[in-house]
This record gives C-alpha cells, structure tokens and sequence, in this order.
C-alpha cells in the first residue's frame, strides 16, 4: 500500500510565529559630548507564519512529516537608536482545496482555493520599545525599555477537500481510475482489487479548444462511510468541492441498483445538499458478454426512477466521448459550491474587557491589554515596575483589584506573571 502519508488529507500541525526582539536601554556616549542623551533603539518585530496555495500541490503529505514550524525572532535593539532586524516570515505551501481550522477550537481560520491565496495563521510578536521612547519632559534619562511581544502559537487543522468540476464516484473496483486514464492524460494506479485508489487523483478531460474540466477519481464508497468506515469521511469531504457528479456502476456486481442507492444514502446522511448536486450516472465493463446481457435490464430499473444511465466501457473507450460531452453539458448548468465561510476573520485579534476572578491563592487579572502589559514589561528594574503600574492604572485594573478587595500580600496573577499587591503607592514586586 506504500507509505502512509503518500495518502494524508488531513494533518495537524504546530505553527510558532517569531518573538518579537527587545527594546535596548543605552545612552549616547561619545567624546565631546557629555551629556548624550538616551538612544536604545527597538526590538524588531518576529516573522509571521504564511500559508500560500500552490496550484502544483494535491496533497497534505509533507506535512504529515514534519509537524512542527516556528518563525524567525525580531533582533534585539541597540544603541544609536537602531531597530533590530524584523524576523524573516516563515511561508508554507499547500495544495488548493485546503480547510485551515483551528485545532483547539475547531473554528475555520480559512478556505484556500486559489492559486497564491495567502493567510496569515501566526502573528510575529511585536518589537519593544527602546529607552529612547520613553523620553518625556519629566524624564529626560529613562532606563526602562519594553521585552518583545511573543509570537502567536497555533495548532492547526489542515484539511484537504479535493477542487473539481466532475467527480467519479462508485463502489470499490468500478473502474473509475480505468475511466480517469481513458479519458485525460493522468495515469493513476490501476489493478483489479478493492481500494486500489487510496487518494484522488486528478485530471483535465479536453474536448476541444473550448470545452475542458477537471476530472477527479475520488476513492470508493463503501456502507458506514459517513461514519468513517473504510475511506469514508476521506471521501466524503472531496466530494463537498465537485460541482457534478458522476455515479460510476460496475456492470459486473450483483446489483448496480442497489449499489447506487446505497451510495446516495451515504451521501445524503453525510450532507444532504449533496443529493441536490446534478449527476450523471454511466454502466461500466459493457465490453463484458455477460455486462451486455444484463443492460436491458439495468437500463429498465432506471428508467422505471425516471433515470437516464449511459453504458460505457472505460477499458475499450465505448462512449466514454458521449459521456464526458454530457459531464460538459451539465458542468455549464451547475452553480460553484459555495466556499466554507470562516467562523471568524483569521487572526481576529479580540480584545478581551479587564475581569479580576478570586482564586484559591490569590487573585486572577484577565484582559488582552493588561495581559500584553505584563508581557512586554521589564521586572527586573524599579523603574520598569513602576511604567507597569501606570500602565495598568490607565487599563482599570488597579481599580479592579481594589473594588474586588485585593489586600497588601495577596498575590495577583496576569498572565504568566506573579505579582505581589502591596501599597497602591508602591508597585508590585515579583514573589
């Protein structure tokens, strides 16, 4: 069967966008000039991580492999008010078709479906500020400059939902692969027994100058499959993206009838607007004696359920032409499958209000702003701690706390930050 992940259409991965670098604290210091002022530059920002579609792809298999990413930092700022260097965006490539979830909520971060659309799935950090930012009329030396903001981390979803206009669906072994190659110039593996095609594979039918689709061998369908027996869910998300179907019988099982109306209940109780899509339906192996002398009657059952079914033999080529013209045909009647809407814009940076929550040790300060304070702030300096807590004043927090009823030796968690609460004149010192 060969490699596992020669077949993958479904992954998760880690992406860590870069931190970004810290801000410098440093003073100008040459001869001649006495009295240099402050000119720590900033840090640089971190690399985002890029997802981009690349047309050439049609399967998730690299990253079945390799599962963890990581962007590059931001470079730290230096003296003579130099930024550091932004950290080099990290770009990985996956085929059309590919469902970007996150893995963690199950929300839709994006739907990629042309070629050299582009997401953006981790933010790189943002840089700190040097000290030669903080210069004010009332502190003309700052010492304090801010840490980098760290990137985003995300576990991601990807999942691959084969693009095309016809798709070729079946019961295992009823030649759809045979059909694929007789009719376009791919050339899948073909043998006579069941789930020889474990991926999809695709191909381009060319009629003539003006009439051409793409034709996908999708792998068999088999009972259970919506609920992931065999290739099921596989299946089953390749064929949401196909704009016809095309119901491929195989004239030697021991009913073609019941065979398609078994793969229509496995669509119908997997997404019922699949029975909605238009379809062909086609009766395969008539180069068989024995195929051809049970076509009367398959061809009466149909008709019976008002069904048109087209005999063919994908070995020979016997009207293999008629039915891809018919495939053209309905092709130009079917609306596109509308694209998945993502739950939310990717990377909706939501701004959470300031909630203060009694722990069992001490108190838990929530709220995007403050938590990014904390980040970014330096600790290990009085005057760092003292920007924190005028910053965390303007946020409300300070006042939170008190209308909770924080007391001085209560510790106060904001994000991975300890705090000790003393004194509303002094500021918090780490525990």
């Amino acid at each position: 069967m060969g490699e596992p992940w020669l077949f993958c259409d479904e992954v998760i991965i880690e992406v860590k966008a870069g931190d970004g670098g810290d801000g410098c604290v440093s003073f100008r210091r040459e001869k001649y000039v006495p009295m240099g002022g402050p000119d720590g530059g900033d840090g640089g920002k971190g690399g985002d991580v890029i997802l981009r579609v690349n047309p050439h792809l049609n399967t998730l298999a690299y990253y079945y492999r390799h599962r963890h990413f990581r962007a590059e930092n931001g470079r730290h700022g230096r003296g003579g008010r130099k930024t550091g260097a932004s950290g080099e965006d990290l770009i990985l490539e996956v085929p059309p078709g590919t469902v970007v979830r996150d893995a963690d909520t199950g929300e839709i971060l994006a739907d990629l479906t042309q070629p050299d659309q582009v997401v953006i799935v981790a933010r790189g950090g943002r840089g700190g500020r040097g000290n030669a930012a903080f210069v004010s009329p009332t502190n003309q030396a700052p010492r304090i400059a801010e840490r980098g903001e760290p990137g985003e981390f995300r576990r991601l979803h990807l999942e691959l939902r084969l693009l095309a206009d016809v798709g070729l669906i079946g019961k295992p072994n009823a030649g759809k692969s045979t059909l694929l190659a007789a009719v376009t110039a791919a050339r899948p593996k073909i043998a006579d027994y069941p789930f020889t095609t474990l991926h999809p594979h695709l191909g381009v039918v060319v009629l003539n100058d003006t009439a051409s689709f793409v034709l996908a061998d999708l792998p068999g369908l088999i009972e259970g499959a919506h609920r992931g027996v065999g290739l099921g869910l596989a299946f089953l998300r390749h064929v949401e993206r196909t704009r016809v179907l095309l119901h491929l019988l195989d004239g030697l099982a021991a009913d073609p009838v019941a065979d398609y109306e078994a793969i229509r209940a496995e669509l119908g109780h997997y997404n019922p607007d699949l029975l909605k899509r238009p379809e062909i339906i086609a009766f395969n192996k008539m180069d068989l004696p024995e195929v051809q002398a049970r076509w009367p009657e398959v061809e009466a059952a149909f008709a019976a359920r008002g069904l048109q079914v087209h005999p063919i033999s994908a070995a020979t080529k016997q009207g293999t032409q008629a039915l891809m013209w018919e495939a053209w045909k309905r092709l130009q009647e079917a609306p596109p499958p509308p694209p998945l809407q993502p739950a939310v814009p990717p990377l909706l940076r939501r701004e959470t209000p300031v909630q203060v929550i009694r722990e069992r040790n001490g108190w838990r300060v929530l709220g995007t702003a403050a938590e990014k304070a904390v980040r970014r702030a330096r600790l290990d300096s009085e005057e760092g701690l003292l920007h924190l807590h005028r910053q965390l004043e303007r946020l409300g927090v300070i006042e939170a706390l008190e209308r909770a009823g924080v007391q001085p030796g209560d510790t106060v968690y904001i994000g991975d930050v300890e705090l000790e609460w003393v004194d509303w004149a002094d500021v918090g010192k780490r525990s």
